[in-house]
């Protein structure tokens, strides 16, 4: 069945609103655009003169869709090569969605994606609705074909898996950078005293490569371990110059509403570092280079144009 005009461009407007829903629920930026793609196929084959409300219709399809592709990603991370990290994703893409309320940017936080992975699906989907999105239980429970009460049991679990961790800073970007330029200083020093002095006593820093790019395969614990290891990855050398093609721009970015680090060449992204800046200093350092992680990020800093770096290596 053809769209008519204005189906299509309601699905557009709607389109921004799922895939941000469809990110938080997934952790991946191409799982999310294949997701709202999947909405839209069954959004131009649905009998349209049956659908009373178009939007909580298609919120509906998005999620079961999500909730299916969460189940079978479970079974692949158990194969999945060192550690799983969420895809980054630039301050401004509208796939970060409403960011309004502390709830809605915590719930996009590299931090908050990441312990997301401990839900189960319809805890996720239930925390994504209600937090980010402001949905009703009621709304909720029709989406997900639960009873109400049911939803608000589920909304407590999984308030309670993610907020048991250590709160993070709320920043803003002038901020960010600072933190990102403090980072810089420190890593590319060569002394390990400055970095520990960044980072807190139990600062985790873990790497994701998806077995593409030659990354740790094991968090690092602890601020002298993190420091020796960034020190030894900062560290210029021929062999990094050959992998990369000479040498890299380091910029300070925002990247899920924390500081960033981007690693570039040219247009393209390399990596981007992530800070978990909390009231006590760095606690986290999440490590993305899986470059199937860092294509919409990589598309976005192409078409933002030429910027400046804080420092290039290698």
């Amino acid at each position: 069945m053809s769209l008519r005009t204005y189906e299509a461009d309601l699905f557009e407007s709607s389109r921004g609103r799922l895939e941000a829903i469809a990110y938080r629920l997934l952790g991946s930026a191409g799982d999310a655009e294949d997701a709202v793609q999947d909405t839209y196929l069954r959004w131009h084959a649905a009998d349209r003169s049956l659908i009373q409300t178009p939007e909580a219709w298609l919120t509906k399809v998005l999620t079961n869709l999500c909730l299916n592709q969460l189940t079978s990603a479970r079974a692949r991370r158990e194969t999945y090569v060192g550690q799983w990290l969420p895809e980054p994703v630039l301050a401004g893409d509208l796939m970060l969605g409403p960011a309004e309320t502390v709830e809605q940017r915590e719930s996009v936080s590299i931090a908050v994606l990441t312990l997301m992975e401990r839900l189960t699906p319809n805890e996720r989907a239930v925390y994504v609705l209600r937090e980010a999105f402001g949905y009703a239980h009621r709304e909720i429970a029709e989406i997900l074909d639960l009873t109400e009460s049911n939803c608000q049991q589920i909304h407590r679990r999984a308030k309670l898996h993610l907020t048991t961790e250590r709160a993070r800073t709320e920043i803003d970007a002038a901020a960010a950078r600072k933190v990102v330029e403090e980072f810089l200083a420190a890593a590319l020093s060569g002394d390990t005293e400055p970095l520990i002095r960044l980072l807190t006593d139990d600062a985790v820093s873990v790497a994701d490569g998806g077995a593409k790019v030659q990354a740790r395969r094991t968090p690092v614990v602890g601020a002298l371990g993190i420091a020796r290891y960034l020190r030894g990855l900062f560290r210029p050398s021929a062999a990094k110059r050959a992998v990369t093609g000479g040498s890299v721009a380091l910029h300070a970015v925002v990247v899920n509403g924390g500081p960033a680090v981007l690693i570039a060449a040219g247009e393209q992204v390399l990596g981007v570092i992530c800070l978990g800046a909390t009231p006590d200093g760095i606690g986290a350092i999440n490590i993305q280079v899986n470059p199937d992680k860092l294509e919409r990020i990589t598309r976005r800093w192409a078409g933002a144009g030429p910027r400046r770096p804080l420092a290039e290596i290698w």
